[in-house]
C-alpha cells in the first residue's frame, strides 16, 4: 500500500514539472518589446520625453573634443551664448552659460611648480577640470626653475583636456639681479627669522615672488596667450563654474580679478608704498582716472592700509601686464630692491598696480567661483546661489565680511550692494 502511494506521488509530480515546462515553452514565443536603450530615454537632441515638465531642456550628448594643439585652432572649442544670471548674484553683469560650439578665448592656466609638487597640484587639476574646464578644454603652462621630470608631464598631461606646455624659468628671472647687495640682504633674511615672519628667511619665496610680480607674463609659452587663470598646488573649487569666465572678462572690460582679499603683513612691506609713490610721481601719465585707490588708501594716497587680492587665485588680462604703464611700475620697484631687502609679495604688488594703474570697474570680484587656499575660503553668500551651483562649501567658513577681508571695502568703493545674509557671515 505504501509503495502504491509513493507512485502515485511521483506521478503527480512529473506531471507537475511537464506542465510548467510547457508552460515556459510557450510564453517564449510570444514577441515581447525590447529595452528602451540611452538615445531612447533621452529623446532626440532637443525635444521633450513624453511627461517632462514644459519648458526643461534635455541634456546634448556626450561631447568628445580633442586635445588643442595650438592657439590656432580656438575657434573649435565650447563657447558661451545665451544668459543667466540669478536674482541673488552680488558679482556683476549676466554671465554666459556653457555651451558646446563656438568661440574660445585665447587663454591658458599657468601653474608655478617643482617636480616635488605633483600630488599636490594633481589635486588643483582634477578640481578645476571636474568643475570647469572639462567644458572648455583650455590649455595649461606649467614653469618651474628646473626641468620637468617625465612622470610630472605624464601625470598632469593625462588629467588636462587641453593642451599642456611645460616651460623652464630662464636663469635672470629666478636669481639676485646684480644691483641687489647679497650681504644685505642675507641680514635681511636672518633679522626676519630671528622675527619669525612667515617665509621671512626663504630666498627662493623671494624669486618666486619676483617672478610672479614681473617676470611670468613674459615667459615665451605665455607670449602666445592673451588671458591667464593662476592655479596653484592643494587649491579647491565649490562650485561648478558653468560660464567661460576668460569670455566673461573680455565682455565686461574687465582686466583684473579676485575672489578673496586681506591685509598684508605690515613686516614684510615697510617701505613699498614709498617705492609706489616715486613711480606715480615719476609717471603720472600712467595713473588711471576714476581708479581704486581708496581701496588701497584712507588719506588719497599719503599711506598703504595694506588692503590686497589674495594672487594665488587670478584671472587677467596678459595684454595689461605687458603694457608700458605696469613695465614702468614693476621696475621701479625691482629697482629699489624690496623683493630682497624687504619680502614684498606678489599679491600687494598685483593689487596697487590694479588699483592704480586700471579704473576700479575693470577690476572683478568673482563671487560664484567658490575657492579655497589655506587657510581661507571663500563659499557665496546666498543659500540659493550655492544650491544653483552645486557648491559643497560650508558658508561659515566664507571669509569675505570677516574683520581681516577687505572685500567690503572693495564693495564700498565701487558702490555694490553686498548680498543678502552677509551680516550673518560678519565676526
Amino acid at each position: 500500500m505504501a509503495a502504491g502511494s509513493a507512485r502515485i506521488v511521483r506521478y503527480i509530480l512529473f506531471a507537475f514539472f511537464g506542465i510548467m515546462i510547457l508552460y515556459f515553452m510557450s510564453s517564449s514565443s510570444i514577441p515581447r518589446p525590447p529595452l528602451p536603450t540611452t538615445s531612447d530615454l533621452m529623446g532626440e537632441q532637443g525635444k521633450t520625453h513624453p511627461g517632462a515638465p514644459a519648458g526643461d531642456v534635455q541634456a546634448p550628448p556626450p561631447l568628445t573634443v580633442e586635445k588643442v594643439a595650438d592657439a590656432s585652432n580656438a575657434a573649435s572649442a565650447p563657447a558661451l551664448t545665451s544668459l543667466k544670471q540669478s536674482n541673488d548674484d552680488p558679482s556683476g553683469p549676466a554671465q554666459p552659460v556653457a555651451e558646446t560650439s563656438g568661440e574660445r578665448m585665447n587663454a591658458t592656466f599657468v601653474t608655478l611648480a617643482r617636480n616635488s609638487d605633483l600630488w599636490e597640484i594633481v589635486k588643483s587639476i582634477r578640481q578645476v577640470e571636474d568643475r570647469f574646464n572639462r567644458k572648455f578644454h583650455y590649455d595649461w603652462v606649467f614653469l618651474n626653475d628646473k626641468p620637468f621630470d617625465t612622470s610630472f608631464k605624464n601625470v598632469t598631461t593625462s588629467l588636462i583636456s587641453g593642451k599642456t606646455h611645460y616651460g623652464l624659468i630662464p636663469e635672470e628671472h629666478w636669481s639676485f639681479p646684480e644691483h641687489i647687495d647679497t650681504d644685505k640682504a642675507r641680514r635681511v633674511r636672518e633679522d626676519m627669522a630671528q622675527r619669525k615672519i612667515i617665509y621671512g628667511d626663504s630666498i627662493s619665496y623671494r624669486h618666486m615672488c619676483r617672478f610672479e610680480s614681473g617676470f611670468f607674463f613674459q615667459h615665451p609659452l605665455m607670449q602666445q596667450f592673451e588671458w591667464y587663470w593662476r592655479v596653484e598646488p592643494s587649491i579647491e573649487l565649490y562650485c561648478d563654474i558653468d560660464y567661460d569666465t576668460f569670455k566673461f572678462m573680455r565682455d565686461h572690460n574687465k582686466k583684473y580679478s579676485f575672489v578673496l582679499s586681506l591685509y598684508e603683513y605690515v613686516e614684510t612691506i615697510p617701505t613699498l608704498w614709498d617705492s609706489v609713490k616715486t613711480f606715480r610721481d615719476n609717471h603720472p601719465e600712467h595713473i588711471a582716472e576714476d581708479n581704486g585707490m581708496k581701496f588701497l588708501s584712507d588719506d588719497g594716497g599719503q599711506t598703504y592700509n595694506h588692503c590686497h587680492f589674495w594672487s594665488n587665485f587670478e584671472i587677467g588680462n596678459l595684454n595689461w601686464l605687458r603694457s608700458q604703464a605696469y613695465t614702468d611700475y614693476f621696475n621701479q620697484l625691482d629697482k629699489d630692491g624690496g623683493f630682497f631687502y624687504e619680502r614684498w609679495g606678489d599679491a600687494p604688488v598685483h593689487s596697487i598696480a590694479a588699483g592704480l594703474l586700471l579704473k576700479k570697474d575693470e577690476i572683478h570680484f568673482f563671487n560664484d567661483i567658490a575657492y579655497y587656499h589655506v587657510p581661507f575660503t571663500h563659499c557665496p553668500t546666498g543659500e540659493q546661489y550655492r544650491l544653483d551651483r552645486k557648491c559643497h562649501c560650508n558658508p561659515k567658513d566664507n571669509f569675505d565680511w570677516k574683520g581681516y577681508s577687505c572685500t567690503s571695502r572693495f564693495f564700498d568703493v565701487n558702490e555694490l550692494e553686498k548680498p543678502q545674509g552677509y551680516k550673518d557671515q560678519q565676526d
